[in-house]
């Protein structure tokens, strides 16, 4: 089983969690060191075997963890914070298990992603989560250009020390007045979440230091402007200029903008002379 551990405050672990530390069989884990401070700030001892699970070791872990399993031994899976598979170590184990018939389940709880969703105050009905922004420039860059007309919210994690460059660059792409939010520490002592414009929030990071965990969200992109039926007569004129016959040129424009072809026909013709 997968379970949500919490992102700060330790008060967030729900009773599930508690028992299924206490009673698994085996504990993988991010972070042994974590998982026993949790642990110890919740008063539960962790009587099964504990091994580490992160990135690098995740895939050479499977076939013990599988065989675990297929033995009838329950075992928990725990990131350092949040939801496991999150951008956290943990779809690779539930991929396999799938795939070999075998019982998955999850523990909900805290996950940094909905978290700082809610708190954001942007519309959050719809959303997609990006995990980490590219590290370089250029990949950033090409990366936040395709999220130019995402129209949903978009979250994605951020290092404090790439956080100046990364809204920087946001601002450059994706416009000064996108209005998003920066949750910092979220759940923890020095919780902080800064909503505005992106220009501001750019120039607030640009002064820094920036420290703690970082969860980003961005407001989805204004849906565009549908264009005016006028507005096209230019392009079917164009078409027309270049040899193609003006019912031809009048349906390509029309299916391509999304407007009627009659409506597009007659104003073409009303700008004809007489």
């Amino acid at each position: 089983m997968l379970a949500a551990t919490p992102l700060g405050d330790a008060r967030d672990a729900s009773q599930r969690l508690r028992d299924a530390m206490a009673t698994a069989d085996v504990v993988a884990a991010e972070d042994t060191r974590r998982l026993r401070s949790l642990a110890a700030a919740l008063g539960v001892a962790v009587t099964g075997r504990v091994i580490s699970h992160y990135d690098a070791v995740e895939a050479a872990r499977l076939p013990r963890l599988l065989d675990d399993v297929r033995a009838g031994r329950t075992v928990l899976v725990v990131t350092d914070a949040g939801m496991p598979a999150v951008s956290d170590p943990g779809y690779r184990l539930v991929a396999a298990a799938a795939a070999a018939d075998l019982p998955v389940t999850c523990l909900p709880g805290p996950s940094a992603v909905t978290t700082a969703l809610v708190l954001s105050g942007l519309p959050a009905e719809r959303f997609c989560f990006e995990g980490f922004a590219p590290r370089r420039d250029g990949e950033r860059r090409r990366w936040l250009a395709g999220l130019a007309t995402e129209p949903r919210a978009v979250v994605f994690f951020e290092s404090p020390h790439r956080l100046a460059d990364t809204l920087t660059a946001a601002v450059d792409v994706l416009g000064a007045e996108r209005a998003a939010a920066v949750c910092r520490e979220l759940t923890k002592t020095h919780e902080e979440v800064l909503r505005g414009p992106l220009d501001e929030l750019a120039g607030w990071a640009v002064e820094g230091p920036v420290r703690g965990e970082i969860t980003v969200v961005l407001a989805g992109a204004a849906p565009a402007e549908a264009p005016t039926v006028e507005s096209l007569v230019d392009a079917v004129q164009e078409r027309v200029a270049d040899g193609e016959r003006l019912k031809d040129a009048v349906a390509a424009v029309a299916e391509a903008a999304g407007v009627r072809k009659r409506e597009l026909y007659a104003a073409t013709l009303a700008t004809r002379p007489s």
